[in-house]
C-alpha cells in the first residue's frame, strides 16, 4: 500500500517540523531497527471538512469509464471495470495510492507524485488528456491548475538552476571556461518516438524529444543531494531526470554477465523494468514489489541489462549471503566475479568489473576499521559504480543511510522495497536521494494472478487477567505497562494453541514476531523454540534459518525486529505477532510479506487453489489496554491491505481446542463401540472457558453470539445428543500444563495424579 499525502492539492508538502538527528552506527541490530521507530507515528483519520460534489457532472457514456476525479486531488477507480488494468497502470504512475480495497481503489494527486511522472517523460498535456478520458466527470478546474502548477516547469531545469543561489554555489568552476556564465553547451538527439498510442495501451506514454541544446556544468559531489532537494517542490519545483547511458559508457568496464535461460520475469517484473529503461538509458528510481513478488530477480535483471559494475547493499549480513545467492542462481555471474563485504566474509572479485554485496552499516560506518576492511572500502568509494543496487530502500532516509549515498559513486540507482512507508515525512527524501517511484504492483493482483500467496489476516482479542490487569491499571511506568500486557497469559495460551493447531492439524511453518526482547526469551523458552534476535550470532541465525527451511521438526521460530527486513524465509505460511511497535503500516506490511510467497501449485493457485486461504497472519491483542486503544487507525491499514481480516476472541480458539477434542472423543467412543465396549455415560471435556461453554451449552446465549463457527456447532450437537458433557475446572488444573510449562511441585504432582498413568 502506497503511502499516499492526505492534504488537498492546492496545499503545499510541509516539512517535518523535527530536526534529523544523527545517529551513531550500532552493531545490535535490534538498537539499528529501533532508530527506525523513533519518529514512528500514525496519524489518526482526520476529519475533514464536508466536501460537495454535487456540482460533478457525470458524461453521457460514464458507466463505461473506470474512475471518478474530485476537485480535491482525490481519484476513485473501479476495480471491476474492463479498463481497470490501464488505468491502473496510469495512475501509479502520476498519483500516490492512498488504500486499495477489492473493489474500489483511492489515489491523490500530490506535488511529488505529478514530479515523478513528469521525470519519466509523460508530459502535462498528456496526463490530462488521459485523466480526461478515463474519469466518468469532467475533470474539475481546480485538478487541471494543480497538475499545470505541478508540473509546468519539467524541462526548464539547467536555464534556470544557476540563478539559483544555493544551486550556483555548489557549481565546481573550470579555468578557462567561456560563455554562459560557465555553461558547457553540447547537443542531444531525441530517440523517443513521438507515438501516443489509445488508453488501451496502458498508459506507457513517452515524451516526444526534438533535437535542442542544453546547458550542462559539474557540480561539487558533496552538494549532489542539496541540488537535488532544491529542485523538489517544496522549494524551486523544478523535475529533474537522472540517467545513465550505459551502453554508450567507454570509460568504466563491461561486467560478463547476463540472465539464465531458467530466469523467466513475470508480467510485472518486465513492466516495471521497462519503466526503469528506455531510450537506450537506465533511470535512476525506486521498484515497489510486495514481499515473495520476486524484487531480487528484478534487481539481478536490471545488474545483468547495464552490465556494469555493481554495489548491491543490503540491511544485515544474512540479507547479504541472500542476495550473493541470488546473483548466482538468476545470472551467469561466475563466483570470483562476486564478492561479499561484512563483519565476518572481506572477499574481492578478480578484474576490472564485479559485484560487490555488502551492508549499509558496512559502508556508512565512521569509526576505525581493521587495514584490510579499510582497504575495501576505500575500493567502494573510489570506483565507479555502474549501477547501486539498494534492499528495503526505506530505510535509506535515515542519517547514516544517507551517508551511504553520498559516499559511493554510481550512475544509476535502483531502490527496491515492499513497502515505501515510513510514519515520518522522511519517506519524501527518497525522491531527491534516489528518484522517482518508477514502478508499484497492487498486491491483490498479484493474489489473483496467483504469483503470492493469500493471506487471512486476524487479531485475536485476549482478555487480560484478573491479577496482571489489576496489576496494569496500578502501573504508571509505560515499559511496566508493555510487559503485563504482552506477557498476559491468555496470550501466551492463544499464541500456544496457534502454534499446536498449526504445527499438528495443517504441518504449517510458522514465524512468532515480538518487539519486546523480555516477551520474545519467556515465549521461547517456555515453548522450547529456536529464537533470533540482535545479538544472535550471524552463524546461529544461519544455522536456525536451515533448520527451519529444511528440518521437518523445526516447525515455529521466534524473531524479534530484526526479522522484519531482508530476511527470505519462503516456507513460512503462519505469522503470529505478540507484540509490535503498534501503528507502524511499515512495520505491520513487512511482516505480512514474510508469507507471501506463492504456496502449492500455479494451477491450483490460478483456479483459486485447494483452500481459499494458504497463509495466516495473527496479531494477539490484550484487551482494554494502550495497544487496544490504537486499534482503530492501526487495523484500518490491514483492513486495507487484504481481502479478508477478521477479529477472533480468545473464547473462539479454546471453542476451537473444544471442538479438536470432541473429534477425539467421538473417534474414541467409535472405537470403543467396534471393540464391544459399550459407553453409556457422557464423557466429561472439561474447559476453563466459560464464555466457550455458554456459547455451546446455552441456547439463548448461543444464538445472540455473533460469528458463530462451524465448532461450535459440531460440539453443540454432540453436547445435545448425550455425547460429551461439559463441566467447567479452574485455569489452574489443566492437565496439558504439565507437558509444556515448568510447574511448583505441589501442583506438578496433582495434575500428574490426575493422569493415573500406571507405572
Amino acid at each position: 500500500m502506497g503511502h499516499g499525502e492526505k492534504g488537498r492539492p492546492s496545499k503545499r508538502h510541509k516539512s517535518s517540523s523535527k530536526d534529523e538527528h544523527k545517529n551513531p552506527v550500532v552493531e545490535d541490530e535490534d538498537a539499528y531497527y529501533g532508530e527506525e521507530f523513533e519518529d514512528d507515528y500514525r496519524d489518526g483519520e482526520k476529519e475533514g471538512k464536508k466536501r460537495d460534489f454535487t456540482k460533478l457532472e457525470l458524461k453521457v457514456d460514464h458507466s463505461n469509464r473506470p474512475l471518478w476525479a474530485c476537485a480535491d486531488g482525490r481519484i476513485f477507480l473501479e476495480t471491476f471495470s474492463p479498463l481497470y488494468k490501464q488505468a491502473y497502470d496510469f495512475l501509479i504512475a502520476i498519483a500516490e495510492p492512498v488504500c486499495r480495497p477489492e473493489s474500489m481503489h483511492e489515489y491523490n494527486l500530490t506535488p511529488h507524485s505529478l514530479y515523478a511522472a513528469v521525470s519519466v517523460g509523460l508530459e502535462t498535456e498528456t496526463i490530462i488528456a488521459v485523466l480526461s478520458k478515463l474519469s466518468k466527470t469532467k475533470l474539475p478546474k481546480e485538478m487541471i491548475d494543480f497538475i499545470h502548477a505541478s508540473t509546468a516547469n519539467y524541462g526548464k531545469v539547467l536555464k534556470t538552476l544557476l540563478r539559483d543561489e544555493v544551486i550556483s554555489r555548489s557549481r565546481i568552476s573550470h579555468e578557462g571556461s567561456t560563455g554562459n556564465d560557465g555553461f558547457t553547451i553540447s547537443k542531444t538527439v531525441g530517440e523517443i518516438e513521438g507515438r501516443h498510442d489509445e488508453l488501451i495501451n496502458e498508459a506507457e506514454l513517452a515524451a516526444a524529444a526534438e533535437e535542442k541544446e542544453t546547458h550542462s556544468f559539474e557540480v561539487d559531489p558533496a552538494q549532489v543531494e542539496n541540488v537535488k532537494q532544491r529542485c523538489l517542490p517544496n522549494a524551486l519545483n523544478y523535475p529533474m531526470l537522472e540517467e545513465y547511458d550505459f551502453r554508450n559508457d567507454t570509460v568504466n568496464p563491461d561486467l560478463d554477465m547476463e540472465l539464465k535461460p531458467q530466469a523467466q520475469p513475470r508480467p510485472y517484473q518486465e513492466k516495471s523494468l521497462s519503466k526503469m529503461f528506455g531510450n537506450g538509458r537506465a533511470r535512476s528510481g525506486i521498484i515497489v514489489l510486495p514481499c515473495g513478488a520476486g524484487k531480487s530477480l528484478v534487481g539481478v535483471s536490471a545488474a545483468c541489462r547495464i552490465r556494469k559494475s555493481c554495489l548491491c547493499l543490503a540491511t544485515n549480513a544474512v540479507s547479504v549471503d541472500q542476495w550473493a545467492f541470488q546473483f548466482k542462481l538468476w545470472s551467469t555471474i561466475r563466483d570470483e566475479q562476486i564478492c561479499r563485504f561484512t563483519s565476518d566474509s572481506k572477499e574481492r572479485f578478480r578484474g576490472n568489473a564485479g559485484v560487490v554485496v555488502t551492508t549499509y552499516n558496512m559502508v556508512a560506518f565512521g569509526g576505525k576499521r581493521s587495514e584490510e576492511s579499510e582497504k575495501i572500502i576505500e575500493e567502494i568509494r573510489n570506483r565507479e559504480w555502474g549501477l547501486l543496487l539498494m534492499d528495503e530502500v526505506h530505510v535509506v532516509p535515515a542519517h547514516m543511510f544517507r551517508k551511504v549515498i553520498s559516499i559511493t559513486k554510481s550512475h544509476c540507482k535502483l531502490g527496491l522495497t515492499a513497502t515505501l512507508v515510513r510514519e515520518d515525512e522522511r519517506i519524501t527524501d527518497l525522491n531527491f536521494l534516489i528518484g522517482p517511484k518508477l514502478y508499484e504492483a497492487n498486491w491483490l493482483d498479484l493474489v489473483k494472478g496467483g504469483f503470492i500467496a493469500n493471506v487471512q489476516c486476524a487479531e485475536v482479542w485476549c482478555p487480560m487477567t484478573k491479577e496482571f490487569f489489576a496489576e496494569y491499571l496500578k502501573k504508571e511506568n509505560s515499559k511496566k505497562k508493555q510487559a503485563l500486557y504482552v506477557m498476559n497469559p491468555n496470550k501466551f495460551r492463544a499464541c500456544e494453541f496457534l502454534i499446536r493447531f498449526h504445527e499438528q492439524q495443517r504441518g504449517d511453518k510458522i514465524i512468532v514476531f515480538a518487539d519486546n526482547l523480555f516477551a520474545l526469551t519467556e515465549y521461547a523458552m517456555k515453548l522450547r523454540k529456536p529464537m533470533i534476535y540482535g545479538a544472535t550470532s550471524h552463524v546461529e541465525r544461519t544455522k536456525i534459518l536451515e533448520a527451519f527451511k529444511t528440518h521437518k521438526d523445526v516447525n515455529t521460530i521466534f524473531l524479534s525486529k530484526v526479522g522484519d527486513n531482508s530476511i527470505d524465509i519462503p516456507e513460512a505460511n503462519v505469522i503470529i505477532q505478540i507484540s509490535s511497535h503498534a501503528g507502524s503500516r511499515r512495520q505491520e506490511a513487512q511482516r505480512l510479506g514474510r508469507i507471501l510467497r506463492a504456496k502449492g501449485r500455479l494451477q491450483d493457485r490460478l483456479a483459486g487453489g485447494k483452500e481459499e486461504y494458504n497463509a495466516f497472519f495473527y496479531s494477539l491483542v490484550s484487551t482494554d489496554t494502550q495497544v487496544s486503544s490504537l486499534l482503530g487507525s492501526w487495523r484500518s491499514s490491514i483492513i486495507w491491505r487484504s481481502k479478508t481480516e477478521s477479529l477472533s476472541h480468545l473464547r473462539n480458539l479454546s471453542t476451537g481446542a473444544m471442538s479438536l477434542a470432541c473429534s477425539e472423543i467421538i473417534w474414541l467412543r467409535g472405537l470403543l463401540a467396534e471393540l464391544d465396549f459399550s459407553e453409556i455415560d457422557p464423557t466429561p471435556l472439561h474447559a476453563d472457558n466459560t464464555s466457550a461453554i455458554q456459547i455451546t451449552a446455552n441456547p439463548v446465549y448461543h444464538e445472540r453470539t455473533k460469528h458463530i463457527e462451524v465448532d461450535c456447532h459440531s460440539i453443540r450437537e454432540a453436547f445435545e445428543a448425550r455425547v460429551i458433557t461439559l463441566p467447567h475446572i479452574s485455569t489452574d488444573l489443566q492437565i496439558v500444563d504439565i507437558f509444556t510449562k515448568a510447574l511448583p511441585r505441589h501442583r506438578h504432582c496433582l495434575l500428574s495424579s490426575k493422569l493415573m498413568l500406571v507405572d
